[in-house]
C-alpha cells in the first residue's frame, strides 16, 4: 500500500491509484484492451515490452487504437 496515491492522466482524464501498478494492471483496471492499442506516455510511444514495468507518477498516457480505412 502507498500513502501518497499515484495520480496518472490517461486520455485527458486523471484517475489516482492507491497502490502500484504495471501498464498492464491499470489497462485491466480501467477495462481497456491489452491488443490493438499503441501507448505513448509523456508524448514518446512506450513499447509493448515495457508493459509489465510499473506505471510512473504523473505520467501522461495517451491509448490510440487502430481503425482501419483512410
Amino acid at each position: 500500500m502507498i500513502s501518497n496515491p499515484i495520480g496518472i492522466t490517461v486520455n485527458g482524464a486523471e484517475h489516482y491509484f492507491d497502490e502500484q501498478l504495471t501498464v498492464h494492471e491499470l489497462l485491466d483496471r480501467l477495462n481497456l484492451p491489452c491488443r490493438g492499442i499503441a501507448l505513448a506516455v509523456d508524448g514518446a510511444v512506450f513499447p509493448k515490452s515495457r508493459w509489465d514495468e510499473a506505471v510512473g507518477r504523473g505520467w501522461d498516457i495517451e491509448i490510440l487504437t487502430a481503425v482501419q480505412g483512410g
